[in-house]
């Protein structure tokens, strides 16, 4: 029934419900203190803005940001992929797409929290001809799971659930020569990533995407899917990782980070500033202090 009502509340407008999205993330803001804190505070930290003008000029940006990508998230997750494609309008950097596919080493993309994120995972599915395995966690609403799952599941793509058992689906297909897609910037378990500099806070970061290329020989391309506009379409990024992992793990962790930072610094008003990135999970060791 969920899935079927999904699937109903998906084939509605994508611009209506991008403008009701707008209107939903200013609700949010001005009823939630918490959001506002946390959206500050990321912002902030960041240091992204130079000045009072720019920061406020982010903050009025960002605000209505989270909400669309709240509720297009819907139509990401239910429409037909060929469809969805349509509303891709230009693939900037896919020249290192054909690259790495000529190459016969597998890929891993990966894409943070930032623009239409639903949306990067079309395009990897839809654009991209090989196996596909997207890293997912699943959410802490149990009945949100079937939809995630069924999203991931089309093109044929083997969705991998954020645990053991997901891990070595992920690595049969990167040793296979298929395609992993992972979000770089999703906070781990504990005793699953190290502490790692974003924006200059430690936080707690992922192991994982550096440990899968080395055993794999993957390459590595960051990505993203930028909104142009409310019924505008969507522009697809993609840029060469800027480093090579070395195994030590703070030093991956580093490095994943920066280039996540260079992904946000290219569209900061559509970042998830709201995500709380700098948590610590339990089991986690203790946050380190920063040095002066």
């Amino acid at each position: 029934m969920l899935l079927t009502l999904s699937k109903l509340f998906a084939r509605l407008p994508l611009p209506l419900l991008q403008a009701l999205g707008w209107i939903v993330g200013w609700l949010v803001w001005w009823g939630s203190a918490r959001h506002r804190r946390i959206l500050r505070a990321n912002l902030k930290q960041s240091a992204i803005a130079k000045n009072n003008a720019d920061y406020n000029r982010l903050i009025k940006s960002s605000i209505p940001a989270h909400g669309v990508a709240a509720l297009e998230f819907l139509p990401h997750w239910m429409r037909p992929i060929d469809e969805l494609l349509t509303l891709v309008k230009e693939k900037r950097g896919w020249e290192h797409v054909e690259a790495a596919i000529t190459s016969g080493r597998p890929i891993i993309f990966m894409s943070p929290h930032l623009g239409a994120l639903e949306m990067t995972g079309v395009c990897v599915a839809g654009l991209v001809p090989k196996k596909l395995a997207p890293l997912y966690r699943p959410p802490k609403q149990a009945y949100l799971e079937p939809l995630m799952i069924y999203s991931r599941s089309r093109g044929g793509a083997e969705p991998a659930p954020a645990n053991a058992s997901g891990v070595r689906v992920l690595l049969k297909t990167l040793k296979q020569g298929g395609v992993a897609y992972l979000l770089p910037d999703q906070a781990p378990g504990g005793g699953e990533g190290v502490w790692a500099p974003f924006f200059g806070k430690p936080a707690y970061t992922m192991s994982l995407l550096a440990k899968m290329a080395k055993a794999s020989n993957a390459i590595v391309l960051p990505c993203y899917t930028e909104r142009l506009g409310i019924g505008r379409g969507y522009r697809f990024h993609v840029q060469p990782f800027v480093g090579e992992f070395t195994g030590d793990a703070e030093h991956d962790a580093t490095l994943l980070n920066q280039n996540v930072e260079d992904l946000i610094r290219q569209i900061p008003a559509q970042y998830f500033w709201s995500y709380k990135r700098y948590k610590g999970p339990a089991g986690a060791p203790p946050r380190p202090e920063v040095q002066p």
